[in-house]
């Protein structure tokens, strides 16, 4: 058994197709249907089922596949840690993050990360709060930068900083009025939320205590905070943004920008990774360029009161 073989395994298991894991692997389809067939009559046990489409593991490949995660996982520890010891930066972080935050967060410190570690590659994929989860215990991602408190077994939860809500109001809406506004004033037919998937649209009808989306004879849930702010000015009604989204605001839309009375609703946001990740000073340095990007403000837990998911 080799890790080389493990890694065609957990390709295979990833991708459920010989001929996509080969080239994931670069290597051809023939080689790599015969190391895992190797790896089969050394172990004496079936991994896949072939019969059905796309390939399945069998009830025993699952575990050892799990198994075969771990291993490789703790394989390439040995380079990191070597690495970390030569005081060598450099390595791949595969990073998810959500929608919400993404197009707010990722420009203001990505340059000057790699800028000053040129031998870090980083790859970032965008992706709700569940799948970020579900790739890092599968081992397919690294770090995740989602919203926190999560409470999941074996997840590090590394907070970083604390976004405040605000509501973003339509032109001539009557809340305008107002210097600051309660979650109770907003009528759920103002309301546009996040589609359903999105850790954000979970807070802010948990905070609104509201599950509509816009007028009763037309309902949108959008995949994205612009399109929201986009229906809202070009239609009518209520949002809201976390702050790092509000930043970019053309000084007229900033000026729609309502704060909520008391304690300002807010978010915590999280570096999340695997209690056994072991590229540790990757995360070390990739925190610290984070949390110095962001307004000192943001960083301090008392920045307001954080909601919780429903």
């Amino acid at each position: 058994m080799t890790i080389q073989q493990l890694e065609y395994l957990i390709a295979v298991d990833k991708h459920r197709h010989f001929g996509q894991a080969a080239e994931s692997c670069f290597v051809t389809q023939p080689t790599l249907s015969a190391q895992l067939s190797k790896l089969e009559r050394e172990l004496e046990v079936i991994l896949f089922d072939r019969s059905k489409m796309p390939f399945i593991p069998t009830e025993i490949g699952v575990q050892i596949i799990a198994q075969a995660k771990r291993v490789v996982s703790e394989s390439k520890g040995i380079y990191e840690l070597v690495a970390q010891l030569k005081g060598d930066i450099s390595g791949t972080i595969k990073l998810g993050i959500i929608p919400t935050l993404a197009p707010y967060l990722l420009h203001l410190f990505v340059r000057g990360f790699l800028e000053k570690y040129p031998n870090v590659k980083l790859e970032v994929q965008e992706m709700v709060t569940e799948e970020v989860v579900r790739q890092l215990k599968n081992d397919e991602l690294d770090l995740g930068i989602i919203v926190t408190p999560l409470d999941e077994n074996g997840i590090v939860e590394k907070p970083m900083f604390y976004e405040k809500f605000y509501a973003y109001l339509s032109k001539d809406h009557p809340l305008l009025d107002k210097k600051e506004i309660t979650a109770a004033e907003i009528k759920s037919s103002d309301l546009w939320v996040l589609q359903q998937g999105h850790c954000f649209r979970d807070q802010v009808i948990n905070f609104c205590d509201q599950t509509a989306s816009g007028p009763e004879n037309f309902h949108y849930e959008s995949g994205s905070l612009e399109g929201l702010r986009n229906m809202v000015n070009r239609y009518k009604g209520v949002t809201l943004l976390p702050e790092l989204a509000t930043h970019d605001l053309s000084p007229e839309e900033k000026s729609r920008l309502r704060p909520f009375k008391g304690q300002s609703p807010t978010r915590e946001v999280s570096i999340i990774l695997n209690r056994s990740f072991l590229k540790q000073k990757l995360v070390e340095l990739l925190y610290r360029e984070i949390t110095e990007a962001i307004p000192h403000e943001m960083t301090s837990k008392a920045h307001g009161k954080i909601v919780r998911f429903k």
